[in-house]
C-alpha cells in the first residue's frame, strides 16, 4: 500500500495537474481525500498550460487564478505556474522530473488523477518514463469503471483511491454557465465571482 510506504524519509507530495477549467469542488474533494488517505504533507495544484489532448481550453491565466482562489481554502494546498511557464506542450513525466529535480532524490510524488484520464493511460506521452518518478493516485469518478484498466508492466504504479460521489465536471459547470444556470455550491465561492466577473464560458460550447 502506497499509503504506508515511508521508509525514503523525503516529503510525500499529492500533485493534481489538470486543465481546471473550470476548477470545482470535485477537485478539491478529491485532493482532500488523498492528503488523508495517502498520509501526504501537501498537495499541489498545476494546471495546464496547453493540454495536449484537449482542442480548445480557456486562458491560461483564468484558469491559473480560479484554482488559486480554491486553493486557498486549504492550508496544505498550493498551486504552481511551471507548467503555464514552460513553453510547448507539457508532459506529466516532465513535469514530475522537474519536481524531483526541484525537491531532490528524496521527495515522493504522488499523481493523483482521475478516471477517465486513468482508463486512457495508454496514449500518455512518455508514459514510460514515469515509472520511476511518480506513483499514480486514480480517483474513482461516476461512469468511469477502472476495472477496465489493464496496467503494464513499463507504466506507473497505480492506487486506486474511493471518493464520495461528487457529480460534478467541468463541462457542466460550462454548460450550466452557458445555459444562464447556477453554479454556486457546485465551485468555490471566489471561483464563482471571478466566471460571473470575467464572463467565462458564456456563448461558448467548447468540447473540453
Amino acid at each position: 500500500m502506497v499509503a504506508q510506504d515511508s521508509e525514503s524519509g523525503g516529503e510525500r507530495l499529492g500533485i493534481m495537474g489538470g486543465t481546471f477549467d473550470p476548477i470545482h469542488l470535485g477537485h478539491l474533494v478529491a485532493a482532500s481525500e488523498a492528503l488523508h488517505h495517502f498520509a501526504l504533507d501537501r498537495i499541489i495544484f498545476i494546471p495546464a498550460a496547453r493540454p495536449w489532448q484537449k482542442e480548445s481550453y480557456s486562458d491560461a491565466e483564468d484558469r491559473f487564478l480560479m484554482t488559486s482562489f480554491a486553493a486557498s481554502a486549504h492550508p496544505r494546498f498550493a498551486v504552481s505556474r511551471m507548467e503555464l511557464d514552460r513553453k510547448g506542450p507539457t508532459y506529466t513525466y516532465e513535469t514530475m522530473a522537474s519536481l524531483r529535480e526541484f525537491h531532490g532524490p528524496a521527495i515522493q510524488l504522488f499523481f493523483i488523477v482521475g478516471a477517465d484520464a486513468v482508463l486512457k493511460l495508454g496514449s500518455w506521452h512518455g508514459l514510460e518514463h514515469l515509472r520511476p518518478l511518480a506513483s499514480l493516485i486514480a480517483v474513482t469518478r461516476p461512469g468511469h469503471d477502472l476495472e477496465q484498466l489493464k496496467p503494464v508492466e513499463s507504466w506507473p504504479e497505480v492506487e486506486v483511491m474511493e471518493m464520495p460521489a461528487v457529480g460534478i465536471s467541468s463541462t457542466d459547470i460550462r454548460e450550466r454557465v452557458r445555459s444562464g444556470r447556477p453554479i454556486d455550491f457546485l465551485v468555490p465561492q471566489q471561483v464563482a465571482g471571478y466566471i460571473r466577473e470575467q464572463g467565462l464560458y458564456v456563448g461558448s460550447r467548447e468540447g473540453v
